[in-house]
């Protein structure tokens, strides 16, 4: 219907302009509001010389004016490229140098070097200035909106491209995929310059609803104010801010029963003890785990909170997503669990390619069909089972195991605080899997207790050959085991 996340909003700015758009930690703006806003930066650019598919670098932050500077430049045909909160000055300056960025925009005055260099604060009071209406039309659904780096699984950092279309695509695999309503009311905690936050984002924009920003999880007095006050029906987040609302929230949440719809969660795995706690909390919510990637975002879903939810399981493609297995040589195969394979996408959600590296997209995308290294089988009801990352699947003796399921096994046993597995090479089986724990304080490490309760309540091909303890186990920000690291303990 739209060829753009920006087109939407200023089509539901002319039917609802007094409904909610976008609420933050300072203020709110209704559609009406957020398209002037939008329009105003919109004219600044234009003035300042931003340039169509010029580079523009942004620092990140949960504000209405950040979202809206992302909206202007797409709607000036810029390219935007976000960078995290608080990001060293070091790695902005040489991104926005490598890619002859036209302007940088930082949260506070750091000394870019750059053609242009504002701070957000700057910009909004020029802004302020502008008409609020913007004459050029909306942006074609075949140009590039914005460049997400990332570093992935491989620890090289690479730039994903993507259109408008795939924005779009994606902003319609979130709402057919969660039942979204035109009322929903949704509040994101994740990071605005990460896919996670910004494609559900991009999904209330297009659907016509609403968003809450929070800024930090840690803020519970303000996380519980902004459900009451908004009427927050719906949630975004990753598993480290759900571990914290939990512990913060002394079983609050509970009091939202009949409020709350759904909850989505993706850019990490879940930790078993949360996943039962929420599912407790809230046995009437839709509980939606996300599969998917920078690359090829929100491809798969599954509400776990169900009688029957499986293991591993990441449910079934959106509506925009073909999800298929290959073997090594990209062959389609016929899995099963004892017949795995390769995951593949295939879709209008995938990326356009790296940005100016043909040979890392080479890698993974070939004729729109998006390749990973996850190792996964489709079972008798048409279910996505997804073991793990080829390298961290652990090959014992032909029995594949995934290191979720036996660290699924390990958190539950009392006195262990996190844990990672890892595989190992083994003369006699291939590998065996290695388990790291990380124990409570004050709680003593005994391995012949914790192989014992693993033992179990798991088969004795999974329980693991070794058992050693560490410090703290290494994970990314939004709670991503990092079994990289692991490797190298």
């Amino acid at each position: 219907m739209f060829d753009s996340i920006v087109e939407a909003v200023f089509h539901h700015a002319g039917r609802q302009p007094d409904k909610l758009c976008l609420a933050d930690d300072f203020r709110s703006v209704t559609y009406r509001e957020y398209a002037e806003t939008i329009c105003r930066y919109a004219n600044l650019f234009e003035k300042l010389g931003i340039s169509r598919e010029g580079y523009v670098v942004v620092e990140a932050c949960q504000t209405i004016d950040y979202l809206a500077i992302q909206m202007a430049l797409q709607l000036n045909g810029a390219i935007f490229v976000p960078l995290e909160h608080n990001c060293a000055h070091d790695r902005i300056q040489a991104l926005a140098t490598r890619m002859e960025a036209e302007m940088i925009v930082a949260c506070r005055d750091r000394g870019f070097d750059a053609p242009l260099f504002y701070t957000h604060d700057q910009l909004g009071r020029m802004a302020g200035a502008e008409p609020a209406s913007f004459s050029a039309g909306f942006p074609n659904s075949a140009e590039i909106s914005e460049i997400l780096f990332s570093t992935g699984t491989t620890g090289r950092e690479k730039g994903i491209v993507l259109t408008h279309a795939n924005e779009v695509a994606l902003a319609g695999n979130v709402i057919e995929g969660v039942q979204m309503e035109r009322d929903n009311v949704e509040m994101i905690s994740s990071p605005m310059n990460h896919s996670h936050g910004l494609r559900r984002y991009y999904a209330n924009m297009y659907n016509g609803s609403s968003v809450v920003l929070l800024g930090s999880v840690l803020n519970m007095k303000l996380f519980l104010e902004n459900m009451d006050k908004y009427r927050v029906n719906s949630l975004d987040l990753v598993p480290s801010a759900l571990s914290v609302i939990l512990q913060l929230s002394r079983d609050r949440l509970a009091g939202y029963r009949g409020q709350i719809r759904y909850i989505q969660f993706g850019a990490a795995p879940m930790l078993e003890a949360d996943r039962l706690r929420i599912c407790e909390l809230l046995p009437d919510a839709r509980l939606y785990n996300f599969y998917g990637s920078t690359e090829s975002g929100c491809s798969c879903l599954y509400n776990f909170n169900r009688p029957d939810s499986k293991k591993n399981c990441i449910g079934r493609p959106a509506c925009n997503a073909e999800i298929f297995i290959v073997d090594e040589n990209r062959r389609e195969i016929a899995s099963s669990a004892s017949n795995t394979g390769l995951l593949a996408s295939r879709g209008p959600m995938n990326m356009l390619h790296y940005w100016r590296d043909p040979a890392e997209t080479e890698k993974v995308l070939c004729d729109g069909v998006l390749y990973t290294n996850d190792v996964a089988y489709i079972d008798e009801d048409g279910d996505v089972i997804l073991l793990g990352r080829k390298g961290d699947v652990i090959n014992v003796g032909g029995n594949k195991v995934s290191p979720e399921e036996i660290e699924d096994v390990a958190k539950h046993i009392p006195g262990v605080a996190d844990c990672g597995v890892i595989p190992v090479d083994d003369p006699g089986k291939g590998s065996v899997p290695k388990l790291f724990v990380q124990m409570a304080q004050g709680v003593p490490f005994d391995p012949v207790a914790i192989r014992n309760r693993l033992s179990e309540g798991l088969d004795p091909y999974k329980v693991p050959v070794y058992i050693v303890q560490i410090q703290a186990i290494p994970r990314s920000f939004n709670g991503k085991l990092l079994r990289k690291e692991l490797k190298k303990q």
